[in-house]
């Protein structure tokens, strides 16, 4: 009696936060390991978005590890790793999508080549472009300092100053190289066993250089393998454009030195790190600047410039007097009035994308009619004319209205302000499941003109189908599409790849997985993905929002504390008052939060602890969990300013409590 084969291949992924993502990475591992006696292992960090529930309910056959921490990236694959039985063990991003025939073709490279320890692959991004930490160099003093100061991006294609991304090298080739990424690693679990499991020190970045360098310091060799491709989203991961991200990869780089080197070659390489600290956080802080105050600067001239127009001109021909205003005006009012515009721009969402002229209008507005109710409060040095003040309210409403005109022109050569051109779509698919997608972007409320299908196979419907998928380059072309959604239950991910770096990365694409009710994609490695999917949107998640109700509580801090002379009498427990206006002046609590409740806020957007809660001041008592899981979900869903008005109304009582 012959024995069953044993596991060839065990599946690591590591999950945090990213279910949609996890969900199609498991589908595309199902396909791919269809012939093959394959494990997988999802190990999930605490997520709090229901990718547990989604892994039990949908994939019955995967090994679920639910750690109640984030234990970071190397100690949970670690975990896996321990119980892995397979002879190759692969580890492999949530945020991926592998073709059907990826892990035969890996494993067949792994089977010829016994002195591979480990292989890695081609990866695309969500728009088709090639990632170049795909395959890259040990980090040595100098390669590290090319990396942190721009000169592998200068001379991509450098030996010298691109030794890190090996840019150098054919990417549509296989080569022996020194590092792979952990987004897709595959080990020979001999090797791995020999050579040790991940590093625990690196909590996220650098467990992949620093294993990859102890299986080469080991005698065994590095591929990478250029015959299958893979999607990585790596956005989803890899947030480039923050100072966590800068912080956090180059404190890896230093462990690593720290571990690999010695001597003056680690101190070299610890001083090059630190300066590539400084250097990178500065340009991400001063991107992260320009990107933000570039517009509320412009407005800011713009209304200053104008103050002062309407200043003189109002001095000269209707007080016919040149020097009639005081130099207060210079020092107080103008700054005053600019002050208050565009702190009413901020709170009203003006600059919050997308744009909204209403929202700009709304803002102005508002802080004009402030501006005139203090007027009179003012001493009468500081009281110009009241007729600037309109003048200059018109002026700013015209001149940034204006100025936004000017500038969705220069980007778009269009004047389609605030109103977004819906882009054209086209659903590669089956008619059954092109009209799943159409009903699911309808409920979604996805605006898009859908010119059509495109049929994954050959046919004459012509009534049906725009084309056969052979022509959807032409179909792209005619169409002026700007969107490609791919049903991969129709059309295997292996053309999908083939399609995305065909049409190239100036349309977006996405993929809608089997039996999903989500459609994922990514437009950049660097950009957060996009799902389209049924799930809740929660007003309090908006950034409008969440400063609002931060204005608000600050606010709400003063009235009590110009009231608590009179309020204390009223209060049921007076000590906590002071404590409580102190924590929500320093940011640590709000005035209303969720209500306590064992399970039920996990998934709700997170808010600080609150003093009151949706069912403070309630005339009948609540104290079963499903009704106050029910009375926060609506609080967040719905969330206006004005609930923690009432709630805080309502339940001033409790204002001193807990």
């Amino acid at each position: 009696m012959n024995e069953p084969p044993g596991i060839r291949l065990s599946v690591v992924i590591v999950n945090f936060n990213v279910k949609y993502f996890l969900e199609q990475a498991l589908l595309s591992v199902r396909r791919a390991s269809a012939d093959l006696p394959v494990e997988i292992f999802v190990v999930d960090n605490n997520s709090v978005d229901d990718s547990v529930a989604m892994v039990r309910k949908k994939f019955p056959e995967v090994h679920l590890i639910v750690n109640t921490e984030n234990l970071g990236f190397s100690k949970a694959n670690n975990q896996a790793i321990e119980q892995a039985g397979g002879e190759y063990v692969l580890l492999l991003n949530p945020d991926t999508v592998v073709e059907e025939d990826t892990f035969e073709k890996c494993l067949a490279f792994m089977d010829a080549h016994p002195e591979a320890g480990s292989l890695g692959v081609k990866m695309i991004d969500g728009a088709g472009i090639f990632l170049p930490e795909s395959k890259r160099g040990f980090p040595s003093p100098f390669v590290a300092f090319a990396k942190a100061f721009g000169l592998s991006r200068i001379f991509p294609r450098s030996r010298l100053f691109n030794h890190y991304h090996l840019g150098y090298l054919d990417r549509d080739q296989t080569h022996e190289v020194e590092v792979l990424s952990g987004a897709f690693m595959l080990l020979r679990k001999a090797v791995l066993d020999q050579v040790g499991l991940l590093d625990e020190t690196f909590f996220m970045y650098g467990e992949d250089i620093d294993l990859s360098y102890r299986i080469v310091q080991a005698g065994f060799k590095n591929y990478y393998f250029a015959d299958t491709t893979i999607i990585h989203y790596k956005g989803e991961s890899t947030k480039k454009g923050s100072l966590n991200y800068v912080r956090t990869f180059y404190q890896a780089m230093m462990i690593f030195a720290r571990k690999h080197f010695s001597g003056e070659k680690m101190h070299l390489f610890i001083f090059m790190i630190q300066m590539a600290i400084y250097f990178r956080a500065f340009l991400t802080l001063f991107h992260a600047w320009t990107k933000k105050l570039a517009l509320p600067l412009l407005d800011t001239g713009l209304m200053v410039g104008g103050l002062l127009f309407i200043k003189n001109f109002w001095a000269t021909q209707y007080f016919k007097d040149p020097d009639y205003f005081q130099p207060a005006f210079y020092y107080f009012n103008t700054p005053l009035y600019v002050a208050v515009w565009l702190g009413a721009l901020y709170f009203s969402g003006s600059y919050d994308p997308p744009l909204r002229l209403r929202r700009l209008v709304r803002g102005l507005l508002w802080g004009t009619l402030f501006l005139a109710a203090v007027y009179g409060f003012l001493p009468l040095d500081f009281r110009p004319s009241r007729a600037i003040i309109l003048m200059g309210a018109l002026w700013a409403i015209l001149s940034t209205v204006g100025l936004r005109f000017i500038i969705h022109f220069i980007r778009f050569r269009n004047l389609d302000l605030g109103r977004e051109r819906e882009h054209n779509l086209v659903i590669v698919g089956h008619k059954e499941e092109s009209d799943r997608v159409r009903y699911l972007l309808h409920q979604v409320q996805v605006r898009k003109n859908i010119i059509g299908v495109v049929a994954p196979f050959d046919t004459d419907d012509l009534e049906t189908y725009l084309s056969t998928i052979s022509r959807l380059d032409e179909v792209v072309y005619i169409y002026k599409v700007d969107e490609v959604i791919f049903c991969s239950r129709d059309i295997s991910s292996q053309d999908i790849m083939r399609w995305m770096t065909r049409l190239g990365p100036h349309l977006e694409y996405k993929i809608v997985p089997d039996e999903s009710m989500s459609i994922i994609g990514s437009s950049s490695k660097n950009a957060q993905g996009e799902v389209y999917t049924f799930d809740i949107q929660f007003n309090i998640a908006t950034a409008m929002a969440r400063r609002n109700k931060r204005m608000l509580d600050l606010l709400l801090t003063l009235v009590i504390l110009v009231a608590s002379p009179v309020l204390v009498w009223f209060l049921e427990k007076k000590q906590g008052l002071w404590r409580n206006c102190f924590h929500v002046l320093s940011g640590k609590r709000s005035w209303v939060g969720y209500a306590s409740v064992e399970e039920g806020t996990n998934a709700l957007p997170p808010l600080k602890k609150g003093i009151l809660s949706p069912i403070s001041g309630l005339r009948y008592p609540i104290h079963d969990g499903p009704t106050i899981q029910r009375l926060n979900f609506f609080y967040a869903k719905d969330y206006r300013p004005f609930d923690d008005l009432d709630i805080v109304w309502r339940g001033v009582k409790g204002v001193g409590g807990e």
